[in-house]
């Protein structure tokens, strides 16, 4: 925000002296006289340096000016603070939403890799909802990979945890009937569980 200081090129503490120096040189320097074929332009800075002078050159409506010029300078602050916090609190509830928006995604893609569906139906899915083509590759690409990752495990581990079966319940292993409608969780849905995705 430019001062009447600065159209004279001075600080706000400037003797009466140091002002009317500078007066005489700003003056000089924007003088229509002086800058030819600039004639309206020097005009007009030539008053700005004018009426500059007339005020800081007395000392009450020096005073006067400082008074208003320091309140308009908190008024502006306090605006520009305020202007910062609303912009602050839009990027936080933009980002906010951007999150929100992200985990449905990958809830979403999960629930289907769970299904049994494959990558690139992962993919289209987001699209179909809306998802960015870039983000939906990389949502697609991370949870099949999880996904795959989750079924090697379970590939692995089901020998192991047969042969502790038999050995911990030698009476299921003989045939006898485990208990009506038990079924052992998969990986994924103890994940869906664990996330309470689903009910």
């Amino acid at each position: 925000m430019a001062t009447l200081y600065d159209t004279l090129g001075v600080s706000a503490d400037a003797t009466e002296v140091e002002i009317k120096r500078a007066y005489r040189k700003a003056a000089m320097k924007s003088h229509p006289d002086r800058n030819a074929g600039r004639e309206e332009v020097a005009r007009a800075t030539f008053q700005q340096v004018k009426d500059a002078y007339t005020i800081l050159s007395d000392p009450e409506q020096r005073k006067v000016y400082d008074a208003i010029f320091a309140e308009e300078m908190r008024r502006w602050e306090s605006q520009r603070q305020q202007e910062e916090r609303e912009r602050a609190e839009r990027e936080a509830a933009a980002q906010a939403a951007a999150d929100a928006a992200y985990a449905g995604m990958v809830a979403l893609a999960m629930r289907f890799a769970s299904d049994g569906y494959n990558r690139d139906v992962l993919f289209g899915v987001l699209l179909g909802r809306q998802c960015d083509a870039q983000l939906a590759n990389r949502i697609a690409d991370s949870v099949w990979a999880l996904h795959q990752s989750r079924q090697s495990e379970a590939v692995n581990d089901a020998p192991v945890a047969e042969h502790t079966a038999k050995r911990e319940h030698p009476e299921e292993s003989r045939g006898e009937a485990s208990e009506p409608g038990r079924r052992h969780a998969s990986p994924f849905e103890a994940l869906w569980q664990l996330f309470g995705v689903r009910s």
